[in-house]
């Protein structure tokens, strides 16, 4: 079996080319994908070789976490049959490429447990649960509270806010320096950093991966407030000591989704209280794949870019 993917030879070499693909097992699932999304944090910082090291990393990569499509092989332990759409956060099942994240391919063979169903009447949007998860995880749980400000008008950045507001909480403040960026809220205000003079937010949010910024964050928060960091980050963080022990700041670091997550988000999906579809400004064929990554990585514009695999 083979496949056509996005393959990341090296820093800054990302083109299609063709791959071996693992034939499947009885516990797995051939899926033929039909978008996949790019991401500007940490697909980006493979693409530009300044990812740290990490576990599973190395070249030739094929990158992608975000993906949706349509079951074509599902083996007899799987659970699934042929013709289920689902969401797909990647597969390692390349010959002669790391498949560290692995769902920017046209067929992928996964196992069954990894995937969601999900209503093909979404599209592209789909593609988007795994981030709508990432962000769902960093707010959901024991001793974890709602954002009152995020830090990066992003995609992160507003479903940050929108499940906030999902969950019946105050609408929180947003800050972003791009005027391109500040459009696009709804139920919530977006705001210029030196535009804002409150300096008792409780919980801040920040989904930039600004760690340049923590001592900023510090100063706005209330006594005892909380910084979670929900970007990701290349450089070690610091930050003034005093500002923080005045207020005995707590800092907490969000991870990755889980399945609960992944859950809890599918299901809000599907009942139309969380919208992911709009989020998506760019998608061109997979077959423009390098020109797809450049725009995503370097045009303020685009909040996600979709690559659309076309019908099998």
């Amino acid at each position: 079996m083979q496949t056509t993917a996005v393959i990341l030879s090296a820093p800054r070499k990302l083109g299609l080319g063709t791959v071996g693909i693992t034939p499947p097992t009885g516990d797995d699932i051939v899926v033929e994908i039909r978008y996949s999304g790019i991401s500007t944090g940490t697909e980006k910082l493979f693409w530009s070789g300044d990812m740290p090291p990490f576990p599973g990393m190395g070249y030739p990569l094929i990158p992608g976490y975000e993906a949706a499509g349509e079951i074509v092989e599902a083996g007899s332990d799987s659970g699934y049959r042929a013709g289920e759409h689902v969401f797909v956060p990647g597969a390692n099942c390349y010959q002669g490429a790391f498949g560290l994240f692995g769902a920017a391919a046209q067929t992928i063979v996964t196992k069954a447990s990894r995937v969601t169903r999900i209503d093909r009447g979404h599209g592209a949007g789909g593609a988007l649960l795994a981030l709508a998860a990432t962000a769902r995880h960093a707010m959901a749980g024991p001793n974890k509270s709602v954002p009152d400000l995020i830090i990066g008008h992003g995609v992160l950045g507003r479903l940050l806010a929108r499940l906030t507001i999902a969950a019946g909480a105050p609408a929180p403040t947003v800050w972003e320096m791009d005027p391109v960026r500040m459009t696009g809220a709804e139920g919530y205000q977006v705001l210029t950093p030196e535009t804002d003079m409150r300096r008792d937010y409780t919980s801040i949010y920040d989904a930039s991966g600004r760690g340049d910024l923590l001592n900023d964050w510090i100063g706005r928060i209330a006594k005892g407030g909380e910084i979670v960091l929900a970007g990701f980050y290349t450089a070690p963080l610091q930050f003034a000591f005093p500002p923080a022990f005045m207020k005995e700041a707590r800092f907490r670091i969000s991870a990755e989704w889980t399945a609960d997550d992944m859950t809890a988000t599918r299901a809000l999906v599907e009942n139309g209280t969380l919208i992911l579809g709009d989020l998506i400004t760019h998608e061109q064929p997979a077959a423009t794949a390098p020109a797809a990554y450049e725009t995503a990585f370097s045009d303020p514009a685009c909040l996600k870019m979709i690559l659309n695999w076309g019908t099998a």
